[in-house]
Formats: C-alpha cells, structure tokens, sequence
C-alpha cells in the first residue's frame, strides 16, 4: 500500500529544459513552401498546356451532368486555363471565385516565403467561426446567382 502524502514532503525537482533546436539552413527553411509553390505551378502548366475547353481531356462535373446545376467550382480548369495564359478577363468569366482564390493562394505563398526566408513561423488560416461562415455563404450565394438567369455572366 503507498504511503500517505506528507504535507511537509519536497516536491521533485523540475525536469531540466530541453535545448533549443538548432537552427536550420536558409534552403531548408524555403523547401517547403518552395515545393507547394512548384507543385501549383506545375499543376497551372498542365492545365495550360492541355486545354479544359477542348472535351475529352478532364472529366465533367458531376453535380452538373446529374442536375445541370453549375457547382462553385464548375468552369475552375477553364478559369485556370485562362490564368496560366494570362487572360484575366476570361478567367474571370470562367469562374471568379476561383480567381479570387488564386490571388488568395498567391499572397499566401508570397508571405510564406518571406517568413520562411527569415526563419520565422508558417503562417495559418486563423479565421474565426464567423468568418468562415462568411466565406461559406459567399460561395453559396455565387452558386446560386451563377444558375439563375440574371446571373448568367457568372457562369461559365
């Protein structure tokens, strides 16, 4: 049976800290961020390069073939097509929601880099609840614009 605690019993002594990390190299640090950057990059020069717009090459939508309902991401390999040629215009005709999430996606690469670059933290999505709220009814109502006929200029 354990002995009872004794009130005037020495608590032991705390753990040493550990040591600091050492510090990593400059191109260790960019690896990571610098590979997600050439993965997308890599994904936009495929889409550029083999045409969305010619049938055949990239499977259709299924909520689209099953309902004719444009979903958010319906016209996003054209939109990417168009971007990765430049045209901003028709990317955005194809689908601006996800032109908007390329510049998203590209100042959140170049404020990885830079962090990166100067040893500090990744930097996250630290949204709060009723911001990501906000960004779902943002993409509902472009869904559902985008299928009616006032709306059309959104569709792609």
């Amino acid at each position: 049976m354990d002995a009872p605690h004794s009130p005037y019993a020495v608590p032991p002594a705390p753990a040493p800290p550990a040591p600091p990390a050492p510090p990593r190299s400059r191109l260790r640090r960019l690896a990571s961020p610098g590979l997600t950057l050439a993965a997308a990059g890599l994904a936009f020069a495929y889409v550029g390069t083999v045409d969305p717009n010619e049938p055949g090459h990239y499977p259709v939508c299924p909520l689209f073939r099953l309902t004719g309902i444009l979903c958010p991401g319906c016209g996003g390999l054209r939109s990417a097509h168009a971007f990765a040629h430049g045209d901003l215009i028709t990317a955005l005709g194809a689908n601006a929601l996800a032109v908007a999430g390329y510049f998203v996606f590209a100042g959140f690469m170049i404020l990885w880099l830079v962090r990166a670059g100067r040893g500090g933290p990744t930097p996250r999505f630290s949204l709060r609840r009723p911001h990501w709220w906000a960004v779902g009814v943002l993409a509902l109502v472009f869904v559902v614009v985008r299928n009616l006929p006032f709306g059309s200029a959104l569709a792609p």
